[in-house]
């Protein structure tokens, strides 16, 4: 018990305002949960339904930008709209017709942005061992660093699971997170005078 009140003292003079807050990251931490729970029910809808939900975006925002064009025509600009437009199109009708290379695509930028932001809250973690519940943010990079690793290295085979398996990991691993950050909170029992 002392141990958990050292690292509740140094929350310093925000502690009783986020112990007020305390459901606050209860409830987006069930929320996270469900989430989580949810993407693990549905692991190759959310890829092929993300690739064709862009695909659909692209293709129309580029037969508006190549529209536009036209309506411009005497401006210097023109050649501009139009081949912005015409790859746009391009872009969107390619991801239609080739999902699976779309989502090898995403696949690798999703790899490439869970690494940055396991790194990123490994860190903040790091910086905050002082606070309560820091190992939970520590833990909760490194799980999202290593399941960006395991993407990055693991495609192609795994280019149509990864990206929904692995969104729902991290979202259950930041729904747990906040539960313990937020119940953490709400059991101390400090009274900062």
């Amino acid at each position: 018990m002392a141990h958990a009140i050292e690292r509740s003292r140094s929350l310093g003079s925000t502690f009783p305002e986020l112990r007020a807050k305390c459901w606050l990251f209860i409830m987006l931490g069930i929320a996270l949960l469900s989430l989580g729970f949810l993407g693990f029910a549905n692991l190759f809808a959310a890829p092929v339904l993300s690739v064709f939900y862009i695909g659909v975006l692209m293709s129309v925002a580029g037969i508006a930008q190549v529209v536009h064009a036209f309506n411009i025509q005497g401006w210097r600009s023109f050649a501009s709209w139009l081949l912005s437009g015409v790859a746009y199109a391009i872009a969107g009708i390619a991801a239609l017709h080739n999902p699976l290379l779309a989502v090898s695509v995403y696949t690798l930028v999703l790899a490439i942005t869970l690494i940055a932001a396991g790194i990123l809250r490994f860190w903040v973690g790091l910086q905050s061992r002082h606070h309560l519940a820091w190992g939970w943010v520590a833990f909760s990079g490194a799980v999202t660093l290593l399941a960006g690793l395991v993407i990055l290295f693991g495609r192609p085979l795994n280019t149509l699971a990864a990206p929904g398996a692995i969104l729902a990991i991290d979202l259950t691993m930041q729904g747990a997170t906040l539960l313990a950050f937020g119940f953490g909170l709400k059991s101390s029992t400090l009274s900062w005078m």
